[in-house]
């Protein structure tokens, strides 16, 4: 029944709040297929409401994602009925997309838990770059999908990062510059006047000689955040092949150098992850370590310039 407090508002805001396990989205595609009736008559989104009407609704849920299961190896750090919490390697696609319809995240996870068909996206609701490793979250059911969206969007769920970037990063800082495409090489973001308000924290955890293991943390979530903002303040991640080049420092010798050249992707690591839960509300905290290729490079630095923790 609709509370009599929501009269003169509109049908979908209302049912956005007393059916809060659906997202008002998706309310509106019920509402405009006529799954909706309110005292027995359909209605549209935009319609108002008087109060103490009852409310039907036959929804009809079919698969959201076109994708097949694959039995394909997981890093499971975490699983319950609501979510799941995976540790994603470095070179694995999240999504299906053109030039990857298999070997993805998503076929792994369909094939693990053929229910998340049923979810938007497979159940993920943020992302990692292909050659990003670490920490995300799934969500197992519609309705956790619906929370941890809103909670995301309400910055209610922190993502740590560790990325290895070039140069001596004097302190810790924040950034705080608008991300969006690129105006001439559309595969590109950038820093831009026309992008997405985005922010990033960021503190030294080690310094080295021509190097920096930082520790970022994201306010936002556009894509490329954190390899776009270190680029912009000319500390690029290390061995990123789009916003960055492989510098070689000087003095380097023939091993060291051996290092830097023989790793192929950005050296970011998305490794501690806080969220509440869906369905206990209560906060849960996932740590995921350095991965051995990214920590190879790390020992490098260590054993070419001595450890200087901050």
């Amino acid at each position: 029944m609709i509370p009599e407090a929501c009269a003169g508002r509109r049908v979908d805001q209302v049912l956005a709040e007393v059916f809060h396990q659906y997202s008002r989205s998706r309310l509106q595609q019920w509402i405009r297929e006529g799954r909706v009736r309110i005292n027995g008559v359909s209605m549209r989104p935009r319609d108002k409401v008087v109060g103490g009407e009852m409310v039907e609704i036959n929804a009809l849920f079919t698969d959201e994602t076109p994708w097949e299961g694959e039995d394909l190896p997981l890093d499971i750090v975490y699983e319950d009925d609501a979510l799941l919490v995976i540790n994603k390697p470095a070179g694995v696609v999240v999504h299906p997309a053109a030039g990857h319809h298999r070997g993805t995240l998503v076929n792994a996870l369909l094939h693990l838990a053929p229910e998340l068909a049923k979810v938007p996206r497979g159940g993920i609701v943020h992302r990692l770059d292909k050659d990003t490793s670490g920490l995300m979250v799934v969500a197992r059911t519609l309705e956790s999908h619906t929370y941890l969206v809103e909670q995301i969007q309400a910055r209610r769920v922190q993502r740590e990062y560790q990325a290895l970037v070039y140069g001596e990063v004097v302190s810790g800082g924040r950034i705080e510059a608008p991300v969006g495409r690129h105006p001439v090489q559309r595969q590109r973001m950038a820093v831009t006047d026309t992008g997405k308000a985005a922010a990033t924290q960021y503190r030294v955890l080690e310094r080295f000689k021509g190097f920096t293991l930082i520790r970022a943390v994201l306010e936002t979530g556009r894509t490329h955040q954190i390899r776009v903002h270190m680029a912009h303040i000319r500390h690029p991640v290390v061995g990123d092949p789009v916003y960055g080049r492989l510098r070689l420092p000087k003095g380097a010798d023939e091993d060291f150098a051996a290092v830097l050249r023989g790793f192929k992707r950005q050296a970011l690591h998305a490794d501690r992850l806080t969220l509440q839960h869906p369905v206990s509300g209560q906060p849960m905290q996932w740590l995921a370590e350095l991965p051995d290729d990214i920590t190879r490079v790390v020992e490098a630095l260590r054993a070419r310039t001595g450890r200087r923790v901050e």
